[in-house]
């Protein structure tokens, strides 16, 4: 029997990040592919399907399946299938929709009823190969869950010119005028990796961490580190979202995608980032009722668990859900460390780390309601995080510790409303969190690398051989209102206004001296206002977003001098920035932008409180200004035969005043401004995906000259010096094999490989001392392998085996602190 098919296009919201598309014309059916699957009575698939810009279906995802047999058929017809694209402003672009698939046994050996139907209700785009004398279905359907209440499907072969359509977020964002990239990480939450791992593997980021699951990490962007970076999740910063256990270790399963800015930074977020921001996009599945939960176990007494449940009612709005995660590591890999012999002379020796202990715990709660007349969103989240932390070791891991605990507790909530009033759409958050750190070091023993106890200390405290317990508080606001308007077709105007501030407070329960040397005031408030107009001309061709930023800082502290007396000191500044991204479409599968922003970072709490640890107080730091170029070529283009080619070129520089460096000894980190710095670099990224993605393969490779160019102050002598500490070659590579219907219809095998350089690099300055002493962290090169297998819709489960450090190698991210060898993990996830 040959298979008969009707297609139905229902609504998929817009995301909330999103303004309307005024202009955008629906794509339609041009070539449909049979499928091969044969049917005896009729069933239907509904599935969410992603059409490029060239009219290739990129993506489907079973939503409503039949049987897993028809599932795949489905996949496989709509992968097969051509459409003509979706076009704004005459311009082709990518967009998402959800799709019905009906199955219907062959009509030439059934009686086919007459058709009743009225034929001039037949859009005009609709294909003229399609079943005039079909059957119609004549009983509603249940709606999506992620579709409007008020659309009401209909059984039409073509796409209607009243369908709304969502347009691809991800995709749309990567080719318009802002310098981001956007990875889709719901494809790789089967993988037993964290965040860290996953961006460690984008072109110009590095991640690097001290130790195992749980450490402090450092994030690089394009030659830039840690906080002259900023770290959002849904546009709300990462501290005052409740993840103080940093960016590197947040479970991947609790983020959708992850977008990329480099150097530029749009308005929308109201960032005072110096080299770019990161955004976790947590929320994208607001409209969907689904339930998922995954667990992992492995090598170093490793645990990582998550629970996510949401559940939408088209009709009211209402929106409830919520989600949970726990991980636990021992972190007792094998290091290898010197020794004293019975003559006291250092032997090399291979032990097992004991006390590095890792427990992270949180969850968040959110309700709401959507798309009402007077809210397209309003919703509340409340939060509750922690975690607890052993530390082994000291900086540069030559001195065993075996009694150090820290831990972070964070709470609080954020309430969101948005809303679009004809051409014009407000955008309003607000959160407010409280976090608290404890630190303990209150160690009475000596230890040595095995964990065996050699004696007791005189003086309790193994860092500074002084006692230390202390507790910091640390309360945070943050709001943001936006206003965009539609001023006329292509061009808007955007307003947003971010005021944040944060007070601290400590106490050092070891001192009976008054007043207690923690309890000095410590506030800081920043205030961002930016303004962009938003220009899209030529049939769309060219997109351009021209913004000025102001910057207000006020920093109130107080530093305790000898004889007990508490100095204030007070920082005001007031700076402007600007800024211009630019996208040219040459084609519908290539286009270059070019990006400036004269940008202004602000320092906060942990660089000029310290972060209660290691990291000491630096109450004089200045803002730190930064001139940020950019200027890309890109290609994505989806070719029938040959599948999905991707390819990215990008040149940037970054010229950076009163830079803000971590820099440290043996014992301790401090902030410091470095007067001038310059960076220039290269980035090249490839990927090509195999028609029905059977077989993919990727890369990428970074290059990054950051350099010292002050002639005169605390680094004058190190002129033209690279700044130290940071690579500044590394590359990475991947592929994939994924076999379909290996043992049923609808599963699937997928065996993946991947690996990352890092070049070594300098410890301290290069000019100062003998090249042929100097400490280096030693070059890295890192094989990994996952074998995962995925059963059918319509409560897929995936398992999956993953390798890391394949070689077991010895690697090094930071000078002296090894990272854990060859690891074994397995993880299993399911949905409904």
């Amino acid at each position: 029997m040959i298979v008969r098919l009707s297609r139905l296009l229902a609504v998929c919201l817009l995301l909330p990040a999103m303004s309307s598309a005024q202009g955008l014309t629906p794509p339609s059916l041009i070539e449909e592919a049979e499928p091969t699957l044969r049917v005896e009575q009729e069933a239907a698939v509904v599935l969410r399907i992603t059409i490029g810009a060239d009219g290739a279906v990129t993506e489907a995802e079973v939503v409503e399946g039949a049987t897993p047999s028809l599932d795949q058929a489905a996949v496989d017809a709509l992968r097969r299938s051509r459409f003509r694209p979706a076009t704004q402003a005459g311009t082709p672009v990518p967009v998402r929709v959800l799709y019905r698939l009906v199955f219907r046994p062959d009509v030439s050996t059934q009686e086919e009823p007459p058709d009743t139907e009225p034929q001039d209700t037949e859009p005009q785009d609709a294909p003229q190969d399609a079943p005039q004398d079909a059957p119609q279905d004549t009983e509603p359907q249940d709606t999506p869950q992620d579709a409007p209440q008020d659309t009401e499907p209909q059984d039409t072969p073509t796409f209607g010119a009243e369908a709304e359509v969502e347009r691809d977020w991800e995709g749309l964002l990567e080719r318009s005028a802002e310098a981001v990239n956007v990875i889709n990480t719901r494809e790789l939450q089967h993988r037993a990796v964290d965040l860290g791992d996953v961006l460690a593997r984008e072109q110009g980021v590095a991640i690097r961490r001290n130790g195992g699951l749980g450490s402090t990490s450092r994030f690089s962007l394009a030659g830039l580190y840690d906080d002259q970076i900023r770290f959002f999740v849904d546009g709300v910063p990462l501290n005052v979202a409740g993840f103080p256990f940093g960016l590197a270790n947040v479970p991947i399963s609790l983020v959708d995608s992850v977008e990329i800015h480099r150097g530029v930074v749009p308005i929308r977020l109201g960032a005072d980032a110096l080299g770019g921001a990161v955004n976790l996009n947590a929320s994208q599945r607001l409209r969907q009722t689904y339930g998922a939960a995954s667990y992992q176990f492995g090598s170093f007494g490793t645990h990582r668990a998550s629970l996510a449940a949401r559940y939408h009612d088209a009709d009211s709005g209402f929106v409830v859900g919520g989600l949970a995660f726990a991980d636990h590591s021992d972190n007792d890999y094998d290091v290898d460390v010197e020794i004293p012999d019975e003559r006291g002379r250092l032997q090399p020796a291979r032990v097992r780390r004991f006390h590095d202990a890792y427990t992270a715990f949180g969850g968040t709660f959110d309700i709401g309601v959507l798309d009402r007349p007077w809210a397209r969103r309003l919703t509340l989240r409340l939060f509750g995080t922690g975690y607890d932390k052993e530390l082994q070791h000291n900086v540069v891991m030559t001195v065993p510790y075996g009694e150090v605990t820290f831990f972070e507790r964070a709470y609080g909530a954020t309430l969101r409303y948005d809303h679009q009033i004809d051409d014009v759409r407000v955008d309003l958050v607000t959160s407010v969190a409280t976090l608290r750190t404890d630190f303990q070091d209150l160690g009475e023993r000596i230890f040595d690398w095995r964990g065996n106890v050699l004696g007791d200390r005189a003086v309790p405290g193994e860092i500074q051989s002084v006692p230390q317990d202390q507790t910091f508080r640390q309360w945070t606001s943050f709001s943001r209102a936006g206003v965009f308007w539609d001023v006329v077709n292509g061009h808007t105007l955007g307003v947003t206004a971010t005021p944040e501030y944060t007070t601290r407070s400590g106490n050092d329960r070891r001192t009976d001296d008054e007043p207690d040397p923690l309890s000095g005031e410590q506030d800081l408030f920043k205030l961002t206002i930016g303004a962009a107009h938003e220009m899209s001309i030529v049939n769309d061709r060219i997109e351009n977003v021209l913004f000025a930023k102001y910057y207000y800082y006020r920093a109130d502290t107080e530093q305790l001098l000898p004889g007990r007396v508490f100095r204030s000191l007070d920082e005001r500044s007031h700076t402007p920035g600007v800024g211009n991204a630019t996208r040219f479409l040459l084609h519908d599968s290539f286009w270059i932008k070019a990006s400036y922003e004269w940008a202004t970072r602000l320092p906060n709490s942990p660089e000029v409180f310290g972060d209660g640890r290691l990291v000491l107080a630096n109450l004089e730091l200045q803002p730190e200004r930064s001139h940020n170029l950019n200027l890309s070529a890109q290609l994505d283009h989806n070719h029938e035969g040959t599948g999905r080619w991707a390819a990215e070129v990008n040149l940037f520089a970054r010229l950076s005043d009163d830079l803000i460096v971590l820099l440290g000894n043996e014992r301790s980190f401090i902030h410091q401004n470095v007067f001038r710095a310059r960076g220039l670099g290269v980035e090249a990224s490839a990927q090509w995906t195999s028609p029905e993605s059977h077989v993919s393969l990727g890369g990428n490779v970074t290059y990054q000259d950051v350099r010292n160019v002050s002639s005169q102050g605390a680094f004058g002598d190190f002129d033209g010096d690279r700044i130290p500490n940071r690579p500044y070659f590394f590359a990475n590579a991947n592929a994939a094999l994924r076999a379909p219907n290996l043992v049923v219809d609808g599963d699937s095998l997928t065996f993946s490989w991947d690996f990352r350089f890092v070049h070594e690099f300098f410890r301290g300055w290069e000019s100062q001392g003998l090249r042929a002493f100097k400490q280096t962290v030693d070059t890295q090169r890192i094989f990994g392998l996952a074998l995962s297998y995925a059963t059918p819709d319509p409560t897929p489960l995936t398992f999956t085996l993953d390798l890391q450090n394949v070689t077991d190698a010895r690697v090094f991210d930071l000078f002296g602190v090894q990272r854990p060898g060859r690891t074994v993990f397995f993880k299993v996830r399911g949905e409904i």
